[in-house]
């Protein structure tokens, strides 16, 4: 069976830093690209990194130069290293893996969010 989990959110003031991790782990075939979003109270989803297997990314506007994602190919772990945050940072951050399984079933698996609050 095909997990992804992420770990890493918590409390943090404005200009600190926190890592996100998202583990995809089973019976994996093959991870295709992979990818953090969040959503904040009141808003929309967005989305705010993403990788490929080929190790090209892709940011929201307003996490560029702050944000940096990366990813372990051999062991499917994906990093998110979030410094400068904001208070507007604040969010659950959800990851997501675009992969295909052992059975060659493809597809979008989504972990359970990890909170991140920014506050003084």
């Amino acid at each position: 069976q095909v997990q992804v989990l992420e770990s890493g959110g918590g409390l943090v003031q404005p200009g600190g830093s926190l890592r996100l991790s998202c583990a995809a782990t089973g019976s994996i075939f093959k991870v295709n690209s992979m990818a953090w979003y969040r959503r904040a109270p009141g808003k929309q989803r967005e989305l705010v990194a993403l990788i490929l297997s080929t190790g090209s990314t892709q940011y929201l506007d307003s996490v560029k130069g702050r944000f940096t994602i990366s990813r372990d190919n051999a062991n499917n772990i994906m990093y998110l290293q979030m410094n400068s945050l904001k208070p507007e940072d604040t969010a659950v951050y959800t990851c997501t893996a675009d992969l295909i399984d052992d059975k060659g079933f493809g597809g979008d698996y989504w972990g359970q969010g990890t909170q991140v609050i920014v506050s003084s």
